[in-house]
């Protein structure tokens, strides 16, 4: 009978070749040698195999491949099954043991009974060391080693975190204390696909996680850099949903690019009874939402050869969307499918394209495309004048690119929370753009509350939290992120909500606009679906997009100052009439409101050829 060894090394794996065998190489040169290794290559793409096969001869390392990734919990899972060692350390194929590891925690596991686990200190970002856990981190797997349990990581359908205490180590705090070496004896390797990277916000996230790790259901994801999202239970209503049969005259509609917030309002155009497919930019960002998408009914394209699969699927329509990140891919299926109605919606400021260096790529599309579809009309307008001798007369619409679908719109309105307590209370979903600690200080004064939502932003904004808790700590409020399902019963209990506050330079001429005077900021439809007027900054005689909008539709509350606001918000009858008004007019901030006449437009371009592109 085998002698079971004093260590297991559990080695997960996905698209580290460069890197599995140094890591590997450090294994094999431990001091202490009674160990096994198993590796699980959990769907790697990438020549692992190829990388692994020398070290196979060593008796001591195995591996097992899963043939799709199943994601961290599933493959450390699956090693712990594999392996017997009374203790288990842990080696990331893209990390390194110094010699002495496996020998410096056992014997401090061996020196102290009572613990159950032990840690290394180690070196990160090649020439940094610290001596245990890094500050605002939880141990690492490569400076860990514990006595084995019962206890299972948690797997990716109940959670995808980077936060590996919530994964593991929390639940063996109860068997026992942990302890530390003091002496780094490991390296946690810095470098830009490492799986924490991948998943945090805001150059990772759950968009660049899913692509990268090719996940295909929905998913139950939290950074510790990011807002809990259960895209599982959220989309689960429209997933389960029969297909919609296809209408007589339903379109092959073909979605490229990416769908950024809100993503599941192209169901929209499904209900209708059109079928969606979809090719995604390999390029996101965390708010760029790509596939699989997880609310279902999109039919998804092969990234690799996918001009050969849209030649195959031979779609009606091909319909380009939507961020600056998408642009240069976008423009790659425009040139490469000429004969192909074509249509270029672009909800983003032109100027970010400029600063990144794809505006040749974005003015071909607004040339060349059949159709084209603008955020607002003061986008439109921008790009003709930024665009002189390229204005044609092919077909345009309006519509902003990050409406919501209408199935969240149906939820009772809450009662106000200043029914309660007497105090005004006006909300901020995501950034407080424009609104600086002395003016949250300066609506204090008026017992005015801000409410301020978002895990993710709060991180981003801990400064200016600090500050403006110092000057107001009764009246700012923090709060998690809430997801479109809430928002009505959630933002309805305010009185008002605010809009990006900025004063606009460019005195009606739109040559001088910026991105603030063309945008429709996404969070319109939040506060528009919740039934709250709007707050935003009195820019009459400049030309911006949300106040003349706002105007247009008698939704807005416009201030000059924090003084001039508390009047407005105290005024019983004003303020009743401008919430009974925004949300008669909530609906045209559904997508589905707007589905008609897009697929008209749709229509307008088929009929008009799309065959050429001059």
């Amino acid at each position: 009978m085998a002698q079971v060894p004093a260590v297991s090394v559990l080695m997960p794996s996905f698209e580290q070749a460069a890197f599995i065998g140094r890591a590997l190489a450090s294994l094999q040169g431990q001091t202490l040698h009674d160990w096994e290794a198993l590796i699980v290559d959990d769907g790697s793409e990438d020549g692992t195999a190829g990388a692994v096969a020398p070290f196979l001869a060593d008796p001591r390392i195995r591996t097992v491949r899963l043939e799709r990734n199943e994601g961290l919990g599933r493959a450390l899972n699956t090693a712990l099954d594999r392996t017997s060692a009374p203790l288990v350390a842990y080696l990331p194929s893209d990390d390194v043991f110094y010699p002495r590891h496996l020998e410096l925690l056992t014997g401090a596991l061996g020196e102290t009974p009572q613990a159950v686990l032990a840690f290394a200190g180690l070196r990160h970002h090649y020439n940094r060391w610290h001596p245990g856990q890094l500050p605002d981190a939880p141990l690492q797997l490569v400076q860990v080693m514990h006595r084995r349990s019962s206890l299972r990581w948690l797997e990716r359908d109940t959670l995808e975190s980077d936060d590996l205490e919530r994964l593991y180590w929390g639940g063996l705090r109860a068997a026992g204390s942990f302890i530390g070496t003091g002496e780094p004896s490991c390296e946690w390797v810095d470098h830009p696909g490492q799986r924490h990277k991948r998943m945090q916000e805001p150059v990772g996230g759950i968009n660049p996680f899913r692509q990268h790790y090719r996940v295909a259901a929905p998913l139950r994801f939290h950074t510790t850099a990011g807002n809990a999202i259960d895209e599982d239970a959220l989309y689960r209503r429209l997933r389960e949903r029969p297909p919609t049969p296809r209408a007589t005259d339903g379109l092959r509609i073909l979605l490229v690019g990416e769908l950024a917030y809100n993503a599941e309002r192209v169901l929209a155009l499904e209900e209708q009874g059109h079928a969606l497919y979809g090719l995604w930019t390999d390029t996101p960002y965390w708010f760029n939402t790509v596939g699989p998408l997880p609310f279902g009914h999109v039919t998804e394209l092969p990234r690799q050869d996918w001009r050969a699969a849209i030649r195959e699927l031979r779609p009606d329509l091909i319909y380009g969307l939507l961020n600056w990140q998408a642009v240069p891919f976008v423009h790659a299926v425009m040139l490469a499918t000429s004969g192909i109605p074509f249509v270029w919606h672009f909800k983003e400021g032109p100027f970010i394209c400029i600063d990144k260096g794809s505006w040749p790529q974005l003015l071909d599309l607004y040339r060349r495309a059949d159709g084209r579809i603008f955020g607002s009309p003061e986008t439109r307008d921008w790009f003709e004048l930024a665009s002189p001798g390229l204005a044609t007369a092919k077909p345009a619409m309006v519509l902003d690119g990050d409406l919501p679908k209408r199935d969240w719109f149906d939820a009772p309105r809450s009662s106000l929370l200043a029914a309660r307590d007497g105090g005004l209370h006006t909300v901020v979903p995501g950034r407080p753009i424009g609104l600086h600690p002395p003016a949250v200080a300066a609506l204090a004064a008026h017992d005015i509350h801000l409410h301020f939502y978002g895990d993710f932003t709060h991180g981003q904004w801990k400064d200016w939290i600090a500050k403006a808790r110092g000057l107001a700590p009764a009246h700012l409020h923090l709060h998690a992120n809430v997801a479109q399902d809430r928002w009505v019963d959630e933002f309805s209990r305010y009185d008002a909500g605010w809009l990006h506050c900025f004063a606009s330079r460019n005195g009606g001429d739109l040559r001088l606009a910026d991105w603030d005077d063309l945008n429709y900021p996404a969070r319109m439809a939040t506060l528009a679906m919740a039934g709250l007027p709007m707050i935003q900054r009195d820019n009459r005689g400049a030309a911006v997009a949300a106040q003349t909008l706002a105007r247009e539709l008698g939704i807005g509350i416009f201030y000059d100052d924090i003084d001039g606001l508390a009047a407005q918000l105290r005024d019983p009858a004003r303020m009743g009439g401008l919430r009974q008004r925004v949300w008669q007019e909530r609906e045209r901030f559904s997508f589905d409101s707007h589905v008609p006449a897009l697929l008209g437009f749709f229509r307008q371009v088929i009929a008009e050829g799309g065959h050429t592109r001059a």
